[in-house]
């Protein structure tokens, strides 16, 4: 009963965020990306490792979802703009997909060859981006969030499992 209501949950989890997601308007959004990103990325960050991005857009889809961020390095730190004077980079994919690859549930690698991650534009900038998030240090994240992160990616990986295989 439970796997059946995972199955569902995972399943219908784009309809029911699409239109909150949709609702919320950009300035909550970039408050509350930028100071998760600078968080997460704080080591990279003082690291000097986002140079690579310096004066260059990526563009992060949430295809099911229908939003898109775009984000460049200024001024040492990451900024979320809801355009882009250009698009260097594109990483697209469903929410689900996202939420396993944040999780280390699957690697961007093999969803990218299964077509489920997109890719396009400066495919060495595409690079390096996905270089440094292979080699984020989820240990680096406050507790709370580590826990939360792993505990979702494995509910969207379990409710993505055939019913027989749950």
């Amino acid at each position: 009963m439970f796997n059946r209501l995972r199955r569902t949950l995972v399943a219908r989890a784009p309809d029911l965020f699409r239109i909150p997601a949709r609702l919320m308007p950009f300035a909550l959004q970039q408050l509350v990306m930028e100071r998760l990103l600078q968080r997460v990325f704080k080591e990279a960050l003082a690291d000097g490792d986002f140079e690579f991005l310096q004066d260059k857009w990526l563009k992060i889809e949430i295809r099911d979802l229908g939003l898109a961020w775009f984000i460049s390095y200024q001024a040492h730190q990451l900024q979320i703009a809801p355009q882009a004077p250009r698009v260097d980079v594109t990483f697209a994919a469903a929410l689900n997909d996202l939420v396993l690859i944040a999780g280390r549930k699957e690697d961007p690698d093999s969803l990218f060859f299964q077509r489920r991650l997109r890719i396009e534009g400066d495919t060495e900038l595409g690079l390096e981006l996905k270089n440094l998030l292979d080699g984020l240090d989820l240990d680096s994240l406050p507790g709370l969030v580590k826990l939360a992160l792993a505990d979702l990616a494995t509910f969207v990986q379990d409710g993505l499992q055939p019913a027989s295989a749950a």
